[in-house]
């Protein structure tokens, strides 16, 4: 059961997602409720047929002060397909810093890429202009909206009108 489910905070902005375990549990115990559910799968006991829920609501406002998506190594491959931004391979990945940190670059969400190990070596200490090596897209900062709804994986048709919410920039 490895389906994913969208919590919603009171006022129905996107919480975080959950496994459907987890979901049901917050609804069974009252302190969520269910805005949407499956229509072809359930979940089911031996005496009762419950519905899968795909997106719950808190019945808690949760104060979050700071709602971004954290720069780690696997958010930075998600936010590139898994593939290097050079030459659009997918294997032996490393991260690139697009100005070198020796040359000033900073550890941020606009300066570091996803690269494969041959191009980040022949790369080496240049900038991509430099090394005539032209980047496929920029690196960006995503927003929280955008990461849930682009890049945590299989999305369900359901969340799309709470993801599709105009975005704060951050």
């Amino acid at each position: 059961m490895g389906r994913k489910v969208l919590i919603l905070n009171q006022d129905y902005s996107a919480l975080s997602i959950c496994s459907v375990p987890k979901a049901f549990l917050l609804v069974y115990l009252n302190k969520a409720e269910l805005v949407a559910e499956s229509s072809s799968y359930f979940l089911r006991t031996v005496s009762a047929e419950f519905p899968m829920p795909t997106v719950i609501r808190l019945h808690r406002y949760i104060h979050l002060p700071y709602k971004g998506v954290m720069m780690t190594r696997q958010n930075i491959f998600k936010r590139d397909g898994h593939r290097c931004v050079y030459c659009g391979f997918h294997g032996e990945l490393t991260l690139d810093h697009v100005m070198p940190k020796s040359r000033g670059g900073r550890t941020s969400w606009d300066n570091l890429v996803t690269a494969c190990k041959r191009c980040n070596t022949r790369k080496g200490d240049y900038t991509p202009e430099e090394a005539s090596m032209p980047m496929r897209h920029r690196p960006f900062k995503p927003s929280f909206i955008m990461f849930l709804r682009d890049y945590s994986g299989a999305t369900d048709d359901s969340w799309m009108p709470f993801l599709a919410k105009r975005e704060k920039v951050s």
